[in-house]
C-alpha cells in the first residue's frame, strides 16, 4: 500500500494544477502588455503622432528579432540545453527590461529628450534591412514610435521565450495525464489578459479626465514585475520535482544541430506550423487593430459625462462581472455533479449577457472588444478535454478555420450595413466577437498538444521554438500590412474613427481560407501516416 501513496509534485493534481496556473499567470500579464496600446490607437494618434503605418510597424517590431536575428531557435537552444525553470524566469526578465523601455518611449520624459532628437536623427535607414523592405524603421516615423519599437523587439523575445517555455513546462508536468486540458485551460486564463487590456488600458489613459497614453503602459510594466515574481516561484517548485523525481534537468541532454533534421523532415511539423502561422496571423494582428476597426463600423454616443455609465467604477463593475463569466465557465467544466454544473453555466451565462448590456450602455467600442476571450474561456477545457478522451485535434483546427473565415467576413461586409442602427451593429459586433474568440480556442486545444506526436520528446523545445519562429513571421507582417493597407485605402483620411477597414479583413479572411485547405491537407496526411493527430491524448 505504501508504494501507492503519491510521491512527487507531478503526481498531486493540486501541485500540477498550482505549476500551471503560475506559468498561465505569468502569460496572463504578458498578453496584456502585448496589446497594451491597441486600444487606445486613436489615442496614439491624437496625443503622439503615429498613423496607421507608424502603429502598425511599431506593432509588428514585437517579433522582428524572433524573426530575422533567429532569436527564437537559440530561445528554443537554450530551453533544450538549460531546462524549464531557468528559460521562464529569463524570459520573463527580458520582458520586463523591454516593457520598461516602451514604457520610457511614451513619457513626456521622453519627448523634447536628446533621446528623442537622437532617434528623429537615426534609423532612417537600415542598410540590408531597407533593401529587403523588412526595417523596423523608416525615415518619418515618430521617434516616440521608434524607440517604442526598440523596447517592444526586446519584449517579444521575452514573450515568445515564455510560450515555448510554457509549452514544454506543460508537457514536462502533464504528459501522460491530462495534456490538452492543461494547456487549454492555461491559454483561456492567459487570453484573459486581452479582455484586461481592452478594458483597463483606456481606463488608465483617460484617468482622472486627464489623457496620458503612458499611464497604460506603466499598469503593463508592474504586471510584469508580476510575472517576474510568478515564474521565480514557478522555479522552486519545478526545482522540488526534479529532485523528488531524480530527473536531471533538460540541460544534460545536449542539444546538436543534428536533431533538428528529424523536425524539419516531419511533413506533419510543416503542416502544423504553416496552419499555426496562417490562423495566429489572422488573430493577433487584428486584435491590434479590432478596437479601432469597431469604432469605424459602430455608430457610439458617448454617454454623459455626470452618468454612472461615464464612470470609471462601472470600468471595476464591469470586469468583475467578466470575472464572474469566465470563473463560472470555466469551473462548470469541473463539475461532477450536473446540477452543479448547469448552476455555474446559468450564472455564467448571465453574467456574460450583464456584461454586454454595460458595453452597450458605455458605448465603448474597448469594452466591446473585450467579450473576446470570454466564450473560449468556456468551451476551451471542453475541447481539450475532448482532444484528450476523444481525439479529433485535425478536425477541430478545419473547424476553427471556417469559423475564422465567417467572422473576418461578417466584419468586412455585414458589420458596416448595420452603422445606423444603435442596437443592430452592437448585437452582431458581440456575437461575431464571441465566436471569433471560441475558434481561436480551438488552436490551443488540438494545435499545441499535437506537436509531441510528431518529434522525439529530447527535441520539443526546439520543436514549438521553430513553430513559434515561422509563426512570428506573420505576427511580424501583418500589423505592418494591415498599417500599410488601411492608409493606402484609406486615402486623405486623418479621423481614426473614419477609416473603411474592408480591404485589411478581406485579406485576414483569406488567410483563413488558406488554413481551411491546409486543415484538409493534414488530416489526409495523418490518416496516411497514422500522425496520430486524430487519436486521444489519454490512451
Amino acid at each position: 500500500m505504501t508504494q501507492e501513496i503519491q510521491k512527487t509534485l507531478r503526481d498531486s493534481a493540486a501541485m500540477r494544477w498550482t505549476a500551471l496556473l503560475l506559468l498561465a499567470l505569468a502569460m496572463f500579464c504578458s498578453y496584456i502588455f502585448m496589446d497594451i496600446l491597441s486600444p487606445i490607437k486613436d489615442l496614439m494618434q491624437e496625443y503622439r503622432g503615429w498613423d496607421s503605418t507608424a502603429f502598425g510597424t511599431m506593432q509588428g517590431s514585437e517579433v522582428f528579432l524572433n524573426v530575422f536575428v533567429f532569436f527564437l531557435i537559440f530561445a528554443g537552444i537554450i530551453l533544450d540545453k538549460m531546462g524549464v525553470r531557468f528559460t521562464a524566469v529569463l524570459s520573463a526578465a527580458v520582458m520586463l527590461t523591454g516593457a520598461i523601455v516602451k514604457w520610457y518611449a511614451v513619457t513626456d520624459y521622453f519627448t523634447g529628450s536628446s533621446l528623442e532628437v537622437w532617434f528623429n536623427n537615426n534609423l532612417n535607414y537600415i542598410p540590408v534591412f531597407d533593401e529587403l523592405g523588412v526595417s523596423p524603421f523608416y525615415e518619418g516615423m515618430p521617434a516616440s514610435a521608434k524607440f517604442a519599437a526598440c523596447g517592444f523587439m526586446i519584449f517579444g523575445c521575452g514573450c515568445e521565450m515564455a510560450g515555448i517555455t510554457v509549452s514544454r513546462g506543460i508537457v514536462k508536468w502533464f504528459k501522460g495525464r491530462e495534456m490538452a486540458l492543461a494547456m487549454g485551460s492555461e491559454m483561456a486564463l492567459a487570453r484573459l489578459g486581452v479582455a484586461t487590456c481592452m478594458i483597463f488600458s483606456p481606463f488608465f489613459a483617460k484617468l482622472g479626465g486627464n489623457i496620458s497614453v503612458s499611464r497604460s503602459v506603466a499598469f503593463g510594466v508592474v504586471l510584469m514585475c508580476i510575472a517576474l515574481i510568478m515564474t521565480i516561484v514557478y522555479f522552486f517548485m519545478d526545482k522540488k520535482l526534479d529532485s523528488q523525481t531524480g530527473e536531471a534537468e533538460e540541460k544534460d541532454d545536449p542539444f546538436k544541430i543534428s536533431d533538428l533534421g528529424q523536425i524539419l523532415t516531419s511533413s506533419g511539423f510543416w503542416l502544423v506550423a504553416l496552419l499555426c502561422v496562417l490562423y495566429y496571423s489572422a488573430i493577433f494582428p487584428f486584435q491590434k487593430y479590432a478596437v479601432n476597426m469597431l469604432q469605424c463600423n459602430l455608430t457610439l454616443v458617448e454617454p454623459s459625462q455626470d452618468s454612472f455609465w461615464a464612470s470609471s467604477s462601472v470600468t471595476i463593475v464591469q470586469y468583475v462581472i467578466m470575472l464572474v463569466v469566465a470563473a463560472a465557465g470555466f469551473a462548470s467544466n469541473f463539475q461532477k455533479v450536473k446540477r452543479n454544473q448547469l448552476i455555474l453555466l446559468a450564472i455564467s451565462i448571465i453574467s456574460l449577457i450583464t456584461y454586454c448590456y454595460m458595453g452597450y450602455m458605455r458605448q465603448s467600442a474597448e469594452s466591446i472588444f473585450a467579450v473576446f476571450p470570454l466564450l473560449a474561456v468556456l468551451i476551451t477545457p471542453i475541447l481539450g478535454s475532448y482532444v484528450d478522451h476523444k481525439g479529433k485535434a485535425a478536425s477541430m483546427l478545419i473547424l476553427g478555420s471556417v469559423l475564422l473565415i465567417a467572422c473576418h467576413l461578417t466584419f468586412a461586409f455585414i458589420l458596416p450595413l448595420f452603422k445606423d442602427s444603435a442596437v443592430g451593429g452592437i448585437i452582431i459586433a458581440y456575437a461575431t466577437i464571441l465566436v471569433l474568440g471560441s475558434s481561436f480556442s480551438l488552436v490551443p486545444a488540438s494545435l499545441w498538444p499535437s506537436v509531441p506526436k510528431l518529434v522525439d520528446a529530447k527535441v520539443i523545445g526546439s520543436a514549438y521554438a521553430l513553430i513559434f519562429w515561422i509563426q512570428n513571421i506573420g505576427l511580424w507582417l501583418f500589423p505592418l500590412l494591415i498599417g500599410k493597407v488601411l492608409d493606402k485605402s484609406n486615402p486623405g483620411v486623418t479621423d481614426p474613427t473614419k477609416f473603411d477597414y474592408t480591404a485589411p479583413l478581406i485579406m485576414l479572411a483569406s488567410l483563413g481560407i488558406a488554413a481551411l485547405l491546409l486543415g484538409f491537407v493534414l488530416k489526409a496526411v495523418d490518416k496516411k501516416k497514422g500522425l496520430g493527430l486524430e487519436e486521444p491524448n489519454i490512451k
